[in-house]
């Protein structure tokens, strides 16, 4: 079994701007891929915006600088995460189809095997 990070993406704004409606069709649709995978999900959460991130770089000098948020050149943010445990991609690809941000057309979702380094 090979391990997956599938990192959910979207505009705040538009999380945001969703009815009472969208949000139950939504988590409706989160719950649906939770019953699917099942005990192949190993973490998942959802993650608060961007704006309340901190972000750490080094500058030239090797000086660490702390900054607020990340540095978005995008609407599209990190919303959350799944870590799951699968077969093989194509396993991953036929459960991720079920999140909501798939088809979302604010939204999309990524996908990336995790190096086991043994």
């Amino acid at each position: 079994m090979a391990k997956y990070m599938v990192l959910i993406y979207g505009d705040a704004q538009q999380w945001d701007a969703m009815t009472d409606e969208q949000w139950r069709a939504h988590d409706a649709a989160h719950e649906a891929f939770v019953a699917r995978a099942g005990a192949q999900i190993i973490d998942g959460q959802q993650l608060e915006l961007a704006s309340a991130a901190t972000s750490l770089r080094s500058d030239a000098l090797g000086q660490i600088n702390t900054t607020d948020g990340p540095f978005l050149e995008t609407k599209e943010a990190l919303g959350g995460y799944y870590l799951l445990e699968a077969t093989d991609l194509d396993e991953v690809l036929s459960m991720v189809t079920l999140l909501p941000e798939v088809r979302a057309t604010h939204s999309g979702v990524e996908i990336r095997p995790v190096v086991d380094h043994g």
